[in-house]
C-alpha cells in the first residue's frame, strides 16, 4: 500500500449524520426518496427542495416562462401589427387596373368596338345586375356585408389545404382579391400578403362595401381577354352586366375561380367541372336567399356563344376607331391624352344594319367578282363609302376597305384620288345660283344649248389655252345642259366653269360641304371634271346638302360621350345655314334624276327609289365614283387602283374581267344595293322639288344674230324669262299635263301646301304651282316651307343604254 495520499470517493470521510459543509453539493442517499419542494403559494413545481428539476420534467416549460413568452409575443404581435398599419399605406391603384378600353357603339347602343390592350370597361354597381352581384358573393365571399375585410381562421385553412394537397385555395375575402387586384401585383409573395393584409383593413374603413364591391367586379379577371364583369358579360354573353340572369350570372361569377379550366368553349373537357362550379354558385344563392328555390328548380347550364361580336379592331372596325378618334381630337371634343387613357363609351351616329348592308353590297358587287390569282389588276381594286342622313347630317354608314389589319388606310376619308366627273354637279348648282349666263348672255338653265365638240377651247378664260377630251374623244355637236350631264360631257362643263366664274365654283364646291383645303381644288377651267381629290366622306356631306335643298348643316359621327355612365363632352349644337338657293339645289337634283333615269347611272336604279347621282372616272381610270341620294341617303361610293406593294395609284382597266371600270358599273351597282337594303322597310317618298324657271323648257342655241330665241329678245334681257319657280313633272309628262297639277295650282301660292308624296311611285305628282322667288339669283326667299308638287317615282319604263363618263 503506497503512502501516498489516495484520492478521496464522494461522501468518504463524512461520519453518516454529519452535516455538510454548506456549500457542498448534496446527493440523494441510494434508496431514499427526496420529498418534492414546496413553494410558499403552495406549487408544487417537481423539483428537489433546493428547486433542481431531473428528468423529463425539466422539459416542461414553467408557468413564468409560458406567461413571459406569452406576454413577449403578444407584445410583438401587437407591435409588428402597429408597425405594419402604420407603415403600410393604401397606394396608388396600379397601371393595369386604371386601364380601361374606349367602347364604341352603334346609334342603337349595341358594342362596335372596344380598342385599347385591356379590354375593360368600367360601370357602377347600378349597372350590374342583382343577380351577377349575388352570384359573385355566393362563389367568393358568402358574409361579405357582415364580416371583416380579413378573415385569418379562412387564411389559415386556404394554407394548410394548399399545402396538404388539397389543391390551391384562396383564403381571401373579396376586399382582399379587390386590393390584390387594384392596388398589388399578382405574384404569391408573403410580402405581397402582408401589404394585401393591411391595406385590406384600412380599406374597409374608408370606403363602403358598395364601393369595394363594385371596385372588385370592375377588376376581377374572367377569361377571354376580359377584365370587368361588364367585359365578361359581353365576351361570353354578348350582352351588358346589367342583363345578366342568375344562370348567365353564376358561370361568371364561377368563372373568376379557373377562368380558363372554366370556359367550356376552349375546353370542353372541363364541362363537368365548371357546371358543378355553377350548381354551387347557384346553390349558394339559395342558401343566402337571394334566390327562391322556385327560381332554381329546374334552372339549366346556359353555355357561353361560341363566338361573340368581335369587339377588336379586325373588319370595319379599326378604321372607324380611327376616324372617330380623328374627328374628336379634330373637333376639340375629346384630347388625345385623355383618349390613351381610355374608359370612354363613345355612341357613334353609325347604324349596324346599314353598316352590314354596305359591307354586304361592297362584297357581292366587287370582291366576289374578284379573281386576284390569275387578275393583276385585281389585286389593286380598293373601295370606299359613306352615307349620311341629309336632314340630320348624321353619318349612318362608311366603308373603308376589306379588313383594317389588312389595308390600313381608310378608304372614306383618304384625300388622293381624283373624283372626276361627279364634281360636276357644283358646277351647275353655282351656276343656278349665281344667275349666271352664257358667253353670249343666255341664261344657264337644264336646256341650255352649248357646245359639245371635243377639245373645243374654252371661250372667255383669261389663262392658257385650255381645251379638254371628251370621254373617248366623242364629239358631241349642240346639247343641252341635261344631255351635258347624263353624258358627262366635259368640253361643256369646262366652258359652264368659265362662264359661272371658276372661283365662284370652288366656293360653292366648298360651301356644299367640300374642305377649303381640298387637295387641287383650285379656280380653274379643270375644276369642272373634277381634279381635286376630295375624300369619299367629304363628296358624300356636300351631296347631301344638294339632297337637303342647299340647306347645309353640321356634319357628326357621334350622337353621345360618357365616362363612368356619364355624360362628360357637351356634343355642339347643329348648326346650319342656306349653301346654294333651295332652286340651285333642287334645280340640280332635277338634272340628276336624269342621270340615273337614262343617263351614265341607271345601274342605281336597283335601289327601286327615286334618285339622282352623278359618276365620275379619274384621269387613267384610276378611280371610279358614284355619288348619289335618295330624299332619306345621300351616299357615295368608290372604286380605287393602288398597289398593295407600292402604295401607288394603278389604272383599273382589266379589273373584274372588264375593259374598265367607270362610274355608272361597280360603284352604281353597290349605291343601288346599299340603297335598297339601307332603306327597306321605310316608306318610298319622292323629291319635293322647286326648280328654276324656265328648267323645264327646251332652250334652242343662241341666233348668230345675237338674239336669243328662248325669250325673243336681244340677248343679256331677262324680261321674257319666266319669273316664277317651278315643280319638276313627272318624266315623261308633257307641260300641263302632269296629273294633280291642277288642285296645286288651285291651292295658290300662299299657304304653299304639303307635298302628299308618301309611297307615290307611279309617276302621280301631287300638286302644282309654288310660292316664286324674286330674287335674280333664285335665292332662299319663301323657299324654306315643304312645297307642294312631290314628283313621281320612277314612271314607266326607262330605256337607254348605261352610258359611260
Amino acid at each position: 500500500m503506497s503512502d501516498e495520499p489516495q484520492p478521496q470517493q464522494p461522501g468518504e470521510g463524512r461520519t453518516p449524520g454529519e452535516p455538510q459543509a454548506a456549500d457542498a453539493p448534496q446527493r440523494p442517499t441510494e434508496g431514499t426518496e427526496t420529498e418534492p419542494d414546496t413553494d410558499t403559494d403552495g406549487d408544487t413545481d417537481g423539483a428537489t427542495q433546493t428547486g433542481t428539476r431531473t428528468g423529463w420534467r425539466r422539459l416542461v416549460p414553467t408557468w413564468r416562462m409560458v406567461l413571459g413568452t406569452s406576454l413577449v409575443g403578444a407584445l410583438l404581435i401587437l407591435g409588428g401589427f402597429v408597425l405594419g398599419y402604420t407603415l403600410v399605406q393604401i397606394p396608388s391603384a396600379n397601371a393595369l387596373a386604371v386601364q380601361q378600353a374606349n367602347v364604341y357603339l352603334y346609334a342603337d347602343g349595341t358594342v362596335l368596338a372596344r380598342d385599347g390592350e385591356v379590354n375593360r370597361e368600367n360601370v357602377g354597381l347600378d349597372r350590374i345586375s342583382e343577380d351577377a352581384r349575388y352570384a359573385v358573393l355566393a362563389a367568393e365571399d358568402r358574409d361579405f356585408y357582415t364580416e371583416s375585410a380579413v378573415d385569418p381562421s379562412a387564411m389559415v385553412r386556404a394554407a394548410w389545404n394548399t399545402a396538404t394537397g388539397k389543391g390551391k385555395q384562396s383564403g381571401s375575402t373579396i376586399t382582399q382579391q379587390y386590393v390584390k387586384n387594384y392596388y398589388l401585383r399578382q405574384e404569391q409573395t408573403l410580402t405581397r400578403k402582408v401589404k394585401e393584409f393591411f391595406i385590406a383593413i384600412k380599406l374597409d374603413r374608408e370606403q363602403t362595401k358598395d364601393e369595394i364591391l363594385e371596385g372588385y367586379l370592375n377588376t376581377s379577371y374572367f377569361g377571354r381577354n376580359a377584365y370587368g364583369i361588364q367585359a365578361a358579360a359581353h365576351a361570353y354573353y354578348g350582352i351588358d352586366a346589367e342583363d345578366l340572369d342568375a344562370g348567365r350570372a353564376a358561370y361568371l361569377a364561377a368563372l373568376v375561380n379557373a377562368p380558363s379550366q372554366y370556359d367550356v368553349v376552349a375546353h370542353p373537357e372541363n364541362r363537368k367541372a365548371a357546371e358543378d362550379r355553377w350548381n354551387y354558385v347557384l346553390d349558394g344563392m339559395v342558401e343566402e336567399g337571394w334566390l327562391s328555390p322556385s327560381e332554381r328548380t329546374g334552372m339549366t347550364f346556359p353555355p357561353p356563344k361560341a363566338s361573340t361580336q368581335s369587339t377588336g379592331l379586325s373588319g370595319q372596325r379599326g378604321y372607324i376607331v380611327n376616324i372617330v378618334k380623328d374627328h374628336l381630337i379634330k373637333n376639340d371634343l375629346v384630347d388625345e391624352e385623355s383618349l390613351d387613357a381610355g374608359g370612354y363609351r363613345i355612341t357613334t351616329t353609325l347604324h349596324k344594319d346599314k353598316q352590314d348592308a354596305f359591307v354586304d353590297a361592297v362584297n357581292d358587287k366587287l370582291m366576289d367578282r374578284l379573281d386576284k390569282e390569275n387578275r393583276e389588276v385585281d389585286t389593286y381594286v380598293r373601295a370606299g363609302g359613306a352615307s349620311i342622313d341629309p336632314k340630320t347630317g348624321k353619318v349612318v354608314a362608311m366603308y373603308n376597305g376589306i379588313d383594317y389589319v389588312q389595308q390600313y388606310t381608310p378608304n372614306a376619308t383618304r384625300r388622293d384620288y381624283q373624283v372626276g366627273s361627279a364634281f360636276k354637279p357644283f358646277v351647275f348648282a353655282a351656276a343656278v345660283h349665281h344667275g349666271s349666263r352664257t358667253q353670249d348672255g343666255r341664261p344657264i338653265t337644264p336646256n341650255t344649248v352649248y357646245d359639245g365638240t371635243d377639245q373645243r377651247p374654252v371661250q372667255g378664260w383669261s389663262g392658257s389655252r385650255y381645251a379638254p377630251e371628251n370621254e373617248d374623244n366623242v364629239d358631241y355637236g349642240d346639247i343641252t345642259v341635261r344631255e351635258a350631264t347624263d353624258k358627262s360631257v366635259n368640253a361643256v362643263y369646262a366652258q359652264m366653269a368659265v362662264d359661272v366664274g371658276s372661283d365662284k365654283v370652288k366656293q360653292t364646291a366648298v360651301d356644299l360641304g367640300l374642305p377649303s383645303t381640298t387637295p387641287e381644288l383650285h379656280p380653274t377651267p379643270s375644276i369642272a371634271l373634277g381634279v381635286a381629290t376630295a375624300s369619299v366622306l367629304d363628296m358624300a356631306r356636300a351631296y347631301a346638302t344638294l339632297a337637303n335643298h342647299g340647306e347645309h348643316g353640321t356634319y357628326t359621327m357621334i350622337e353621345k360621350i360618357t365616362r363612368n355612365g356619364k355624360a362628360v363632352v357637351d356634343l355642339p349644337a347643329r348648326k346650319t345655314r342656306q349653301a346654294v338657293s333651295r332652286q340651285a339645289a333642287d334645280t340640280t337634283t332635277h338634272v340628276l334624276r336624269g342621270v340615273v333615269q337614262n343617263g351614265t347611272a341607271t345601274a342605281a336604279l336597283a335601289a327601286g327609289r327615286p334618285a339622282a347621282g352623278k359618276t365620275g372616272t379619274a384621269e387613267e381610270d384610276k378611280a371610279a365614283w358614284f355619288a348619289g341620294y335618295t330624299p332619306e341617303l345621300a351616299t357615295v361610293v368608290a372604286v380605287m387602283g393602288q398597289d398593295p406593294e407600292t402604295a401607288a395609284q394603278k389604272p383599273l382597266y382589266g379589273a373584274m374581267g372588264l375593259s374598265r371600270i367607270n362610274g355608272g358599273g361597280a360603284p352604281a351597282e353597290i349605291w343601288g344595293q346599299y340603297t335598297r337594303e339601307a332603306l327597306e322597310g321605310e316608306p318610298v317618298r319622292n323629291f319635293d322639288l322647286r326648280i328654276q324657271p324656265g328648267a323645264d323648257r327646251t332652250q334652242p342655241p343662241a341666233d348668230p344674230t345675237g338674239t336669243s330665241p328662248a325669250t325673243g329678245n336681244p340677248t343679256g334681257d331677262t324680261d321674257g324669262a319666266p319669273d316664277e319657280e317651278t315643280r319638276e313633272r313627272t318624266p315623261g309628262t308633257a307641260p300641263g299635263q302632269t296629273q294633280g297639277q291642277s288642285d296645286g295650282r288651285a291651292r295658290g301660292r300662299t299657304d304653299g301646301g304639303t307635298a302628299d308624296d308618301a309611297g307615290t311611285t307611279d309617276g302621280a305628282a301631287a300638286g302644282g304651282d309654288t310660292p316664286g322667288d324674286d330674287t335674280p339669283d333664285g335665292g332662299t326667299d319663301g323657299d324654306d316651307d315643304n312645297g307642294d308638287g312631290g314628283v313621281g317615282g320612277l314612271t314607266g319604263a326607262l330605256t337607254g343604254g348605261r352610258g359611260r363618263d
